[in-house]
Formats: structure tokens, C-alpha cells, sequence
């Protein structure tokens, strides 16, 4: 498995490719939920090719998005991820257990072991983190370029809903972005 050649081309790819109104959704975040899945693997024991394979549905798990559309980018993702990463040495299990996590990752998450749940945590790892606001203003503004959001008020009570249902699936995060999470929930309570 050359994780490495999997990981230029996916990059190049998006560097070049989305849409400049993917505000979020962009190669910044694929590279900050690759961050936090290798802290994540480190914290919760998990090396060597398993590692490898969450480092790349973290590149891969917005991926779809090259293809144009919010509406079911993880499948396009997932579609992405058969027709390339056979070329850098992944075998069909190793797809198939990186399309499980990309899966997995689809709202609500739905984590069935810890892989997935490692993915599904770095990928909205932020709703813990000091940078919660910015990270959010950047979807706010994405929603708003697709016209998926005009309200600012339904805004609000989006997030609101979306802190209190989300669920953190390791114990690194429980213990690390929760308590940042419910702070943020108190703080939309208040609003």
C-alpha cells in the first residue's frame, strides 16, 4: 500500500479541483481531520496498516465533493476511492474498510468500530476545539454559497440541535472535546 502516492494525488486533486465556494468543505479540512485522526490512531493504540488506512479515508472522506454536489458526497467519495486507490498497491479489503469509515461519517454517524469511530471524531473533532467559531462561520458560509441556508436564526438553532445529537465515539475525544462541546451548547442556549 503506498499511502504516500494515495495521499499526493488525492491532495493535488482537491488543491486544484473544488470549487472555491467550499468554504468548509475544503482541502483545509481534509488535512485538519488527517491531523486529528493520526493524534487519535496515536492516542487510542491504533498503528502500522490500520493507521494507514484511516490517514487515507481522512483524505478521502470529502473527496466527493469534487464531483459537485453536497447531496451524497461520501458515496462519491467512496466511488472515488475504487477507481484510484487500487493504483497505489490497496487491495479490496483495504477499500472496502476505507469506505467503511468514509461511510461512517455520513450525519448522523454511525461508527461500527473503532476505525470508523476514530474518522467520524476527527472529522467534527472542531466542535470541542478554542477555533469552534471560525470553523463554523466557514460552513455557514458555504451553506449560504449553495443556497442550502439564507437565516441566521435557523442558523443558530441548527447548530444548537446538531451540538446537542452529536456524540464523540472515543474515549480521547469524550475526555478532551466534550467539555469544549457542552460549553458551546450552553453558550447557543443562551443566545
Amino acid at each position: 500500500m503506498d499511502y504516500n502516492g494515495a495521499r499526493r494525488y488525492i491532495t493535488s486533486r482537491m488543491r486544484t479541483a473544488l470549487s472555491a465556494d467550499l468554504y468548509y468543505h475544503g482541502l483545509h479540512h481534509a488535512l485538519d481531520v488527517l491531523r486529528m485522526a493520526v493524534e487519535l490512531c496515536r492516542s487510542e493504540g491504533v498503528v502500522g496498516s490500520k493507521a494507514a488506512l484511516v490517514r487515507t479515508a481522512a483524505l478521502y472522506h470529502d473527496a466527493g465533493f469534487l464531483m459537485g454536489s453536497h447531496s451524497g458526497h461520501e458515496l462519491q467519495g467512496c466511488l472515488l476511492a475504487e477507481q484510484t486507490l487500487p493504483s497505489f498497491g490497496y487491495t479490496d479489503s483495504d477499500i472496502r474498510t476505507v469506505n467503511a469509515m468514509i461511510m461512517s461519517t455520513k450525519i448522523p454517524q454511525s461508527p461500527t468500530n473503532i476505525l470508523e469511530a476514530i474518522l467520524c471524531d476527527a472529522d467534527l473533532d472542531y466542535l470541542g476545539r478554542a477555533d469552534y467559531p471560525e470553523i463554523a462561520q466557514s460552513l455557514w458560509d458555504e451553506l449560504r454559497a449553495y443556497q442550502l441556508l439564507n437565516d441566521g436564526h435557523d442558523w443558530r438553532a441548527i447548530q444548537l440541535s446538531f451540538l446537542r445529537q452529536h456524540r464523540y465515539h472515543t474515549a480521547t475525544n469524550l475526555a478532551r472535546r466534550e467539555p469544549g462541546k457542552q460549553l458551546r451548547i450552553r453558550y447557543l442556549e443562551g443566545l
